[in-house]
């Protein structure tokens, strides 16, 4: 792990028991003595502290052309409504390319008189390199390296944060604010990766390590790590990027629709305009043919990534393989993501190839576990 990057949370992680694993070119906690099971109920009952400082913090500021030059550029990138997006509120974006591809999904907040981008670790040297390639008349495109990232989740992440941060409990999902801590501004947005409650908090690197011990000694926070951050974010639905959409899937087709506002559809005040626009408006307009959907497969044994699906369980060719899988501790049984012809639907039963045996697997909405998000 001579190469791998480190957070200014590596010392932390190693006091504090963590496994460390090499993931998206750094050194980070895939689990702590907890283990991954105990790590992901906790989150759901009580409240996870997540290091995610490896992601990439980039500030979209305007040049002469203002905020709304600026906001017009970088909708260009995506089939998002930018433009729509009110002050102080955040919206999941997607990179896409010429064939309608995904490069990569990302957050960004409207904040005012710029914009706040926060995109994947992998793709985050190749976002920036983009967003530079083609935004750079309208604004400068900041890459921020000087703050850390955590992530605080589940139903006691209001409660531990109000503590120390006045005025955060009044925030709702995907509102975003700046406020103040021990001297310094943190960045912050009432969102996440988990399907709960919770916050994803920018922090100046020199104050990181103080405030994430802060928040660590407010009841019920405890360290959590990569195992359970993934066994979360399957149960709530979410996609991985590199795993579960890629620039081999289109939005609709990774069943994404809802990120599609209706300024940028067919007809919208404006329509179109993005990489890939034709095949995806297109499929919006026929459907696609095939989808990302959830599994539940039947038994207790998990369907991993790679695992090829059929329409029965014996002879016939593949229909598709699993994007995603695990086991979903919320809901006690294993779980999947695949992509699948879109004729099938939620009931449908299809069958998966677990180690040369054929075992059944049926079609099933997502979110596996409800979410419960501050509306």
């Amino acid at each position: 792990m001579a190469d791998l990057k480190r957070t200014v949370f590596y010392d932390l992680h190693v006091e504090l028991g963590a496994k460390i694993v090499p993931f998206a070119g750094y050194e980070m906690p895939v689990q702590y003595p907890m283990g991954v099971l105990k790590e992901h109920l906790h989150t759901r009952s009580d409240a996870g502290l997540f290091d995610v400082s490896h992601m990439g913090q980039v500030i979209l500021k305007p040049k002469s052309g203002g905020y709304e030059a600026a906001a017009l550029a970088f909708e260009r990138l995506m089939p998002v409504d930018v433009l729509g997006l009110p002050q102080g509120r955040q919206r999941y974006g997607l990179f896409t390319n010429d064939a309608g591809g995904i490069l990569d999904d990302l957050m960004f907040a409207n904040r005012g008189d710029h914009l706040f981008v926060v995109v994947n670790a992998a793709c985050k040297d190749q976002d920036i390199a983009h967003m530079r390639a083609h935004l750079s008349d309208a604004c400068e495109v900041i890459a921020i390296t000087d703050r850390a990232l955590l992530a605080l989740q589940g139903p006691k992440a209001e409660a531990a944060l109000e503590a120390l941060v006045p005025g955060v409990a009044a925030m709702k999902f995907m509102d975003v604010a700046i406020l103040p801590w021990s001297g310094v501004d943190l960045w912050i947005s009432r969102s996440g990766y988990t399907g709960e409650d919770g916050y994803e908090i920018s922090v100046p690197e020199s104050q990181a390590v103080a405030f994430a011990r802060a928040l660590l000694a407010e009841p019920g926070v405890a360290p959590i790590g990569l195992g359970a951050r993934d066994s979360l974010r399957l149960e709530a639905g979410m996609c991985l990027y590199g795993h579960d959409i890629d620039t081999t899937t289109t939005p609709v087709e990774g069943n994404l629709t809802w990120a599609i506002q209706k300024a940028r559809k067919a007809g919208g005040a404006r329509e179109g305009g993005f990489p890939g626009a034709a095949r995806i408006l297109r499929e919006l307009a026929e459907g696609p043919s095939r989808r990302r959907v959830g599994l539940r497969p039947e038994g207790r044994a998990p369907m991993r990534e790679g695992t090829v699906v059929y329409a029965g369980p014996e002879g016939g060719e593949p229909i598709g393989a699993i994007t995603s899988g695990g086991f979903g501790p919320s809901i006690e049984g294993p779980m999947a993501m695949a992509y699948l012809p879109a004729n099938l639907k939620d009931g449908d039963t299809v069958y998966a190839d677990v180690r040369g045996k054929r075992l059944a697997a049926t079609l099933a909405p997502m979110p596996f576990h409800p979410t419960s998000y501050k509306r």
